[in-house]
């Protein structure tokens, strides 16, 4: 397939063909379209942007590798979020054992009084990794819920669900924070 026929339309499983035959373009519009869900995932296990794009790229390298061994190209967004958690374990767990070192040497500031960026993001830490991941694929990547569904490998109504109970978590945790009556 030549690049210039590659749509926004093609379909994934159609791409993910193309690139397991060797069409690197093919696979560069795979990386194009799930790179920021991929970030989105990671960031709510590894809670830092930076390191997330980190664990984005290096998941796609991976899959890149091991395109071969996807049986359904169908699942191609699933099999990539997998691959994408467990790189963001993997630098999660490298970023802490750097994080502990450092603390011993750096004494921590105290955030501003009114400051609540600190407190929802102890809350976002908080949750289960599945309640963290939709809502950074649904509320910092601004993605549908048809769109999370392919990618996690879900229904729509699934999707909701987790939102729903996130959510409520989110405003318990932040009530315990001393934030009073949250509605989110």
């Amino acid at each position: 397939m030549e690049c210039s026929e590659l749509t926004q339309e093609t379909p994934d499983n159609v791409l993910v063909e193309k690139a397991g035959a060797g069409d690197g373009d093919s696979f560069t519009e795979l990386c194009r379209r799930y790179y920021p869900a991929m970030v989105a995932i990671a960031h709510a296990i590894v809670g830092d942007r930076h390191l997330a794009e980190d664990a984005a790229q290096q998941a796609l390298a991976k899959a890149a590798l091991h395109l071969s061994g996807l049986r359904k190209a169908g699942h191609f967004g699933s099999w990539l979020a997998a691959i994408c958690r467990n790189a963001a374990y993997d630098v999660a767990q490298a970023n802490r054992r750097f994080r502990n070192a450092e603390e011993a040497r750096v004494e921590a500031v105290e955030p501003a009084p009114d400051d609540a960026g600190p407190a929802v993001r102890r809350a976002l830490e908080q949750l289960e990794p599945q309640a963290r991941e939709v809502i950074y694929l649904r509320f910092y990547d601004g993605l549908s819920y048809e769109r999370i569904g392919e990618i996690l490998g879900i229904s729509e109504q699934a999707i909701n669900g987790r939102l729903r109970r996130a959510k409520k978590e989110l405003a318990r945790l932040l009530r315990c924070e001393g934030f009073g009556e949250v509605q989110l």
